[in-house]
C-alpha cells in the first residue's frame, strides 16, 4: 500500500499574511453559475436536469508564480546558467522532479544563522542518509510554523557554499520549509548595508548564475518524514516562460 505525506501549503486568503503574499480567491456559487449558464447558452429552464443546481466556479487573484509552495527555475536566479540560457519552468525536464527524498533536519539552527556545509554533513552522518544523484533533498528548518510577518521576516537559510556542496554531490533539486532559500531578505539587506558587502545578498539563489539547479519554498510538514525512504514528487505548473510555478510537493512511502 501507497502512503502520501502533502509537503504543500493550502492555496488560501490568509489575513494574517504580509500584502505581497495574500492571496484572494474569488469562489463563485452554483446558484450564481446556474444563472449564467442560462444567460449564456440561452438554455430554457425546461431542459435543465431536474437535480442540476449549476456548477461552482473559482478565480485565484493576486497570485505571484513564487507565492505559496513553489519551485524557482533556473531562469529566477538569471538569464544565464554558466554563459548559457538559462530553462524557465516549463523547460525542467520532468525526470528531475521525481526521486528518492532526504531530510536535513536544521530546526535546531537559530534565526539568521546560515546552514553551513559542515552542519549537513554532520546531518547526514547523524542520520545515515545518504545522497547520490537525482536526490531530492528537504531542508527542514520547522518555520512553516511561523505566522504573518514573523514567517517573512525569521528563519535560517542556505550559505552559498552549503547549496555548492549539495550540488557538487549530483543534487538538482533541493527545498526549504520557510519563507525564502537565503537567509530572511529584510535581514540580509540591513547586513548588506551596514557592512557594505555586496556579496552577502542572496547568496545561495545567485549559485544559480554558476551552476544548474531548481530549489522550492515554502514547503510544509517536513517534521513528518524520516530522514530518507521515500520518494518525492515535484510537478509545478507548466507556465510558458515562467521563472517559477506553484506545485503540489508530496513524499511517497511504497508498500507502507
Amino acid at each position: 500500500m501507497t502512503k502520501i505525506i502533502d509537503l504543500s501549503k493550502t492555496i488560501e486568503y490568509k489575513k494574517e499574511d504580509p500584502w505581497f503574499m495574500r492571496i484572494k480567491i474569488k469562489h463563485a456559487s452554483h446558484a450564481k453559475s446556474l444563472k449564467l449558464i442560462r444567460f449564456a447558452l440561452k438554455l430554457p429552464k425546461k431542459l435543465i436536469p431536474k437535480n442540476f443546481k449549476g456548477w461552482a466556479d473559482d478565480k485565484i487573484k493576486n497570485m505571484g508564480v513564487h507565492s505559496t509552495t513553489h519551485i524557482d527555475a533556473p531562469w529566477h536566479y538569471g538569464p544565464t546558467v554558466a554563459g548559457k540560457r538559462a530553462k524557465t519552468i516549463d523547460e525542467v525536464p520532468l525526470e528531475w522532479l521525481y526521486g528518492p527524498g532526504v531530510v536535513i533536519d536544521m530546526s535546531h539552527k537559530a534565526d539568521f544563522e546560515a546552514i553551513t556545509v559542515e552542519d549537513i554533513q554532520q546531518d547526514l552522518q547523524k542520520s545515515g542518509a545518504t545522497l547520490q544523484e537525482g536526490t531530492i533533498v528537504l531542508i527542514r528548518t520547522d518555520r512553516d510554523k511561523l505566522k504573518g510577518e514573523d514567517f517573512f521576516e525569521r528563519g535560517t537559510g542556505m550559505s552559498k557554499e552549503a547549496t555548492e556542496w549539495l550540488i557538487q554531490q549530483g543534487i538538482k533539486v533541493m527545498g526549504i520549509d520557510q519563507w525564502g532559500f537565503d537567509l530572511p531578505l529584510k535581514y540580509l539587506v540591513q547586513k548588506a548595508k551596514e557592512s557594505n558587502n555586496p556579496e552577502l545578498f542572496w547568496e545561495a539563489h545567485l549559485v544559480g548564475l554558476e551552476h544548474e539547479y531548481l530549489h522550492m519554498e515554502q514547503l510544509t510538514n517536513l517534521a513528518a518524514l524520516p530522514s530518507s525512504g521515500f520518494k518525492v514528487a515535484v510537478f509545478p505548473l507548466k507556465i510558458k516562460g515562467g521563472s517559477a510555478a506553484p506545485a503540489r510537493v508530496v513524499a511517497i512511502f511504497d508498500n507502507e
